[in-house]
C-alpha cells in the first residue's frame, strides 16, 4: 500500500505548479547619464596622473590615503553593534527559511505510554474499551473483556506515528520562496548598513580633523591678534596712538578667544561619535584623536558609471527589489488556502497488555491512509487575505521605485554638491592669498604710522574669515565625496 501512496504523493507534489503569480524583476527605466557628470577637466583643468586613475568603490576610503581612517573604518567592520544586528537578522531569516523548507517533508513522532485501567463491571461492552489507547488496541482490549471486566489492566505501547502535507498547489513551495526573498533582503540589508557605516566613520572622521584644522588657525590668529595688541600697547605708552587702539585690539583678542571652546567641544563630540561607531566608551579613542591631523583629502576621478549600475550597486535599491518578491510570492501563499489541502497520516507501534509480549510480532498494529482538509466556508476570509496581499504586493512595488528615484536623486545632488565646492575651494584659496597678504601690508604700514589701526583690524578679519571659509570648504570636499561614493553604493562589494 505505501509503495503505491508514496510515489504518487512525490508526483503530485512536483508536477502541481504552484498557485499566484511568479516573480518576474520589474523593468525600469534609466537615464542615459547622470546630469552633473561632466569631466571635472571641464570646471578645474587637466586632471593630475592620481585624479586620472579609477577609484575603486569597493575600497573608497583608501583613495584619501589617510592611515587612521582606514583604521578606524577596519575596527568599525569588525565591532560596530548596528553591524552586528544587521548579521543575526541574516542568521534568523536563514534559520526561518528552514523551518519553511521543513515544511516539504513528512512529521515523525515517537510514542510510548503505559496506562493502568480498571473497568466498570455495569458497564457493559463499553467497559472493554476502558484504557485502551490507539488505533490497535481495540482489538487487544476487547480480546481481554470477559476476563478484566472490574479488574486492573495494564496497556503497553511504543510506535510511532507520520503527517505529510502533500504540497499539491503549492502554498508550502511559494512559503519557502518567500523565505529565500526574505534572506536575501536581509543580507542587502546589513550591506546597506555597512555603506552607512563606512559613511559615518568618514564623515565624523573628517569633522574631527577639520575642527582640529579650525582650532590651530583660531590659536595662530590669536597669537598674531595678541603681538599686534602688544605693539599697540607700545605705541600708546609712546604716545604714538590712542587709547581707543588699545580698547579695539583688546575687543578683537577677547573675540577670536572666544571661538576656542566651540571648536574644542566640536573635537570632543565627533571622538565620541567615533567611539560609539567603533562600540566603544565615549573617552575610549581621546588618546588616539587628540592630536591634530590633516583633513583627508581626494580628487579622484570617480568612477560614477550608468545611472543603470545603480541597481546593482545600492544595496537599498537590491533590499526593495526582494522585498518585491517576497511580497510576490506571498501572493501565491495565500491563494493556496483557496484550495484543499492533502495529507497522508500513518501510524504503527507495538501494543500489549503484558510488558514481556509488548516486543511480540502479534502486538504489533498500523493504520495508513490519506486525508484532505477543505474549508468550504470562511465568510470571505481566504480572498480578503489574497486582497490584502496583492495591495501589499503594489506597496512593494512603489517603494522599489521610490527606491531607484531615490538613488539617482542622490548622485545627482551628490555630484552637484561636489563639483560646485570645487569651483568654490579654488576663489577661497585666492581670497587666503590675498588676505595674508593684505594683513602683513597693513602691519607693516601701521607701524610706520601710515596707516590706521582700524585697517588693521579689518585685514586681520578678513583673514581669520576667509582662513575659516577655507578649511569648511575643504572639510565640505572631502563630505560631499564621501557622500558621493555612499551614493554610488559603494564598500559593501568587497564582503568586508
Amino acid at each position: 500500500m505505501a509503495r503505491r501512496i508514496f510515489p504518487l504523493a512525490l508526483a503530485a507534489v512536483v508536477g502541481c505548479h504552484a498557485v499566484g503569480p511568479d516573480y518576474k524583476t520589474p523593468a525600469t527605466k534609466m537615464p542615459d547619464a547622470y546630469g552633473e557628470a561632466a569631466p571635472m577637466s571641464r570646471r578645474l583643468g587637466p586632471p593630475s596622473p592620481a585624479q586620472q586613475k579609477p577609484t575603486e568603490l569597493g575600497l573608497w576610503w583608501t583613495s584619501f590615503d589617510d592611515p587612521e581612517l582606514d583604521s578606524m573604518i577596519d575596527r568599525a567592520v569588525q565591532r560596530n553593534l548596528t553591524l552586528q544586528m544587521a548579521t543575526e537578522r541574516i542568521i534568523q531569516a536563514r534559520a526561518n527559511r528552514q523551518i519553511a523548507v521543513s515544511n516539504l517533508f513528512p512529521t515523525i513522532n515517537g510514542t510510548g505510554s503505559y496506562t493502568r485501567a480498571r473497568g466498570s463491571q455495569n458497564g457493559g461492552s463499553s467497559a472493554s474499551s476502558t484504557g485502551t489507547t490507539g488505533t490497535g488496541g481495540t482489538s487487544g482490549a476487547s480480546g481481554n473483556s470477559g476476563s478484566t471486566a472490574g479488574k486492573p489492566v495494564n496497556l503497553f505501547e511504543a510506535g510511532f506515528d507520520a503527517t505529510w502535507e502533500l504540497d499539491v498547489f503549492g502554498g508550502i513551495r511559494r512559503q519557502v520562496e518567500v523565505a529565500d526573498y526574505n534572506t536575501q533582503a536581509a543580507i542587502e540589508d546589513r550591506r546597506d548598513t555597512l555603506v552607512t557605516l563606512l559613511g559615518d566613520v568618514a564623515s565624523n572622521y573628517i569633522a574631527l580633523r577639520a575642527a582640529q584644522r579650525q582650532l590651530d588657525i583660531t590659536q595662530n590668529n590669536l597669537k598674531s591678534q595678541e603681538d599686534t595688541l602688544k605693539l599697540t600697547q607700545t605705541r600708546f605708552k609712546a604716545g604714538l596712538t590712542s587709547d581707543l587702539d588699545v580698547a579695539n585690539a583688546e575687543a578683537q583678542v577677547a573675540s577670536t578667544a572666544s571661538d576656542l571652546p566651540g571648536f574644542q567641544t566640536t573635537i570632543r563630540t565627533s571622538v565620541f561619535a567615533l567611539s560609539i561607531l567603533l562600540a566603544q566608551e565615549p573617552e575610549a579613542l581621546s588618546e588616539e584623536l587628540t592630536p591634530s591631523g590633516p583633513i583627508p583629502t581626494a580628487i579622484p576621478n570617480v568612477p560614477v558609471g550608468l545611472p543603470s549600475e545603480l541597481l546593482r550597486r545600492r544595496p537599498d535599491v537590491r533590499r526593495a527589489e526582494r522585498q518585491l518578491a517576497a511580497a510576490t510570492a506571498n501572493i501565491g501563499v495565500a491563494t493556496a488556502d483557496l484550495f484543499p489541502q492533502f495529507s497522508l497520516t500513518g501510524e504503527t507501534g507495538m501494543q500489549s497488555l503484558k510488558l514481556k509480549n509488548l516486543a511480540n510480532g502479534g502486538s504489533w498494529f498500523y493504520s495508513l491512509g490519506p486525508s484532505i482538509d477543505w474549508d468550504l466556508f470562511d465568510a470571505g476570509r481566504v480572498r480578503a487575505n489574497i486582497d490584502v496581499q496583492n495591495s501589499l504586493q503594489r506597496q512593494a512595488l512603489e517603494t522599489y521605485q521610490l527606491a531607484v528615484l531615490q538613488a539617482l536623486s542622490d548622485v545627482d545632488s551628490a555630484l552637484v554638491t561636489y563639483n560646485q565646492e570645487q569651483a568654490r575651494r579654488v576663489s577661497l584659496a585666492q581670497s587666503v592669498q590675498s588676505n595674508q597678504r593684505a594683513v602683513d601690508l597693513s602691519v607693516q604700514l601701521y607701524t610706520r604710522g601710515l596707516l590706521d589701526f582700524l585697517s588693521v583690524l579689518d585685514a586681520e578679519r578678513s583673514l581669520f574669515a576667509a582662513q575659516s571659509l577655507l578649511v569648511q570648504s575643504d572639510q565640505n570636499i572631502s563630505s560631499d565625496l564621501v557622500a558621493l561614493y555612499k551614493a554610488l553604493g559603494g564598500g559593501w562589494q568587497t564582503g568586508i
